[in-house]
């Protein structure tokens, strides 16, 4: 979900965007720095931030509005943005090296949330208006559409609340499954409930599998979650509060002993229904700011709209190397700031 701030002076903030292309320059502070830990939590810290995108273009098309990352075949970074841009990042400049529209099938943009990057290239994306999820060739020709339990889909059609739907996006274990998470819960259920729905892969198409029930703190949401090779999931919960910023908390979450939820019709007051389970690994507002600074008030200067997140592998310690980035909503007093964490589970 794009959370707003103040959109004043927009016009004259991209009109100062500055044009990357595949011949020019780096852009300035992109390049590989040393990593150092700066304990957020016991067990996250972060290296470094970049900066390096914010209001830049790419060959005329805006680099930003950022809402999720995942990891291509060729260990580049798909970037998605919600304005239905796919861009493809040096994972050590974050240069811009190509960038392909998606569409629905009838041509219009999307709300683009989530990706995950099948072995073969394939693109799975999340779009929140429905919502849905469709399958991209790697030049963005649809090959396939997810079928959508109806009660998920937005009211009048379900009763899900526009925005508050498919944010996050993860192949599971094995990449023959596939996660969604709403953002928010839906009508009936009860508030800071949101449902992780799956599907199981047959004969290369996705059939709709367990649901699962996760409780976030309250006024949060879920912008993202990434899955761990033993079948835990990392989350994101988020909110922002006017006059005093962003709050982003990292998860580590167990969906392994939760209850199937794909027959309960409502998630109020129901005996016998096991959550995810679920263990705060960090406050981001507890991280040290690094020398950043914010364009609007915020808790930490640190902080902005963080919406996507990807595992690129691990150190040599064993800690999961993890790379967030914040959708600035092509709003100057929001950044385009990517995160490198270290996340140890």
């Amino acid at each position: 979900m794009r959370l707003r701030s103040v959109l004043a002076g927009l016009a004259a903030g991209l009109a100062a965007a500055t044009c990357l292309t595949a011949a020019g320059p780096a852009p300035a502070h992109a390049g590989p720095e040393p990593d150092h830990d700066h304990p957020c939590s016991p067990r996250v810290s972060i290296q470094r931030f970049s900066d390096a995108l914010d209001k830049t273009t790419y060959h005329g098309i805006f680099v930003g509005n950022f809402s999720a990352l995942a990891v291509d075949t060729d260990g580049s970074l798909a970037a998605l943005e919600d304005r239905s841009v796919l861009f493809d990042l040096d994972p050590v400049t974050l240069r811009p090296k190509a960038a392909v529209r998606l569409a629905g099938e009838n041509g219009a943009e999307l709300d683009s949330e989530g990706i995950a990057v099948e072995k073969d290239g394939t693109r799975l994306v999340s779009s929140e208006t429905e919502p849905s999820v469709r399958r991209y060739s790697r030049d963005g020709r649809i090959l396939d559409r997810l079928p959508v339990p109806p009660a998920l889909l937005v009211a009048p059609a379900g009763r899900a609340t526009p925005n508050q739907t498919f944010e996050g996006l993860t192949p599971l274990p094995g990449g023959r499954a596939l996660l969604a998470a709403m953002e928010g819960a839906i009508a009936g259920d009860s508030p800071g409930i949101v449902r992780f729905q799956t599907w199981q892969r047959h004969h290369d198409r996705f059939r709709l599998a367990a649901q699962y029930a996760y409780r976030t703190d309250p006024g949060l949401g879920v912008p993202e979650v990434q899955a761990l090779p033993d079948g835990r999931l990392l989350v994101l919960e988020r909110g922002f509060t006017a006059g005093y910023g962003n709050t982003v908390r990292l998860y580590l979450a167990d969906p392994r002993h939760a209850t199937d939820t794909s027959g309960i019709t409502y998630l109020t007051g129901q005996p016998g229904v096991r959550p995810v389970g679920r263990t705060l690994l960090a406050d981001l507002v507890t991280c040290p700011s690094l020398g950043a600074t914010a364009k609007q008030p915020q808790p930490n200067p640190l902080l902005d709209n963080i919406e996507g997140m990807t595992i690129t592998g691990r150190d040599r310690t064993g800690r999961l190397k993890v790379v967030l980035v914040s959708d600035d909503n092509a709003n100057p007093a929001q950044t385009t700031r990517f995160y490198y964490l270290r996340v140890r589970v």
